[in-house]
């Protein structure tokens, strides 16, 4: 049985194509979000990999901010239930997830079942979230790709106070003035990341195992920046981008046997 899992994003378009519950059969992301052309490319790159169409799918979960936007979907879920399943599929002993994509933070709470308990969510300001990290990586004039490597060569943190992104570019320009080193800036907009996401995973509760998704996972200083500020080790999954497209998969297949489909 195959099932699909769609995550339509702020800034990126997810897919993945599960068999029976448990097989990963292909995935894709492409850089574009809702409202582009990115949920038509994903699909078709998908598919194109695995050499399917829609009358092979079992069914269909679409999530995100976008997931309205595919008709073809059979159910839409919020994307905090399947970032929460699709970190439980991969780390069943999880009890914290800290979600952090385009434009939004989370921070969600499960149970010893994976159920969520609880969690919370900045969805008002851009600050803290990868909009916010792109930002600051364009003023600074530094390829997102090494904003790690920066991060991790600071030996001076600068202090980034700023909650509000169009304040902290402000900050960031009276920083670079001032004479301060871009590795030390860097460190302190990953610090300033940490503590806005920190605040969030103390209000729903923070038990280990703590894993982090979404798109600012892939930045191992953003990772290395909270796991410090809350004393804790923060898995990371292969593909933290792809797991609310993976939930949402694994919710498809559920639903799926549970109503009897064969297909």
């Amino acid at each position: 049985m195959l099932t699909l899992g769609i995550d339509i994003g702020s800034a990126s378009s997810k897919a993945v194509l599960l068999e029976g519950g448990n097989t990963v059969v292909a995935q894709s992301v492409v850089e574009a979000g809702t409202g582009t052309s990115g949920r038509a490319r994903v699909i078709s790159e998908l598919f194109e990999k695995a050499h399917v169409s829609w009358t092979d799918l079992a069914l269909t979960v679409a999530t995100g901010y976008g997931r309205a936007s595919v008709k073809e979907a059979d159910r839409q879920i919020s994307e905090i239930t399947c970032h929460a399943r699709g970190i439980v599929f991969l780390r069943p002993s999880v009890r914290t997830v800290i979600d952090i994509g385009g434009q939004d933070a989370k921070a969600i709470s499960l149970d010893e079942r994976g159920e969520i308990k609880n969690f919370f969510m900045n969805d008002k300001c851009a600050a803290g979230t990868g909009r916010f990290l792109e930002n600051m990586s364009r003023v600074l004039e530094i390829k997102m790709a090494d904003m790690a490597q920066c991060y991790f060569r600071s030996t001076h943190p600068a202090h980034v106070s700023s909650t509000c992104a169009v304040f902290a570019e402000s900050e960031i320009i009276s920083l670079l003035s001032d004479g301060i080193a871009r590795d030390d800036i860097v460190a302190g907009v990953h610090n300033s990341i940490a503590v806005r996401a920190c605040a969030l995973a103390n209000r729903a509760g923070v038990v280990d195992d703590v894993v982090m998704c979404g798109g600012v996972a892939r930045d191992a200083g953003a990772v290395d920046a909270i796991g410090r500020k809350l004393g804790k080790t923060v898995y990371v999954p292969p593909n933290p981008q792809l797991t609310g497209a993976l939930g949402a998969a694994v919710l498809a297949y559920e639903f799926a046997k549970r109503n009897g489909v064969k297909k």
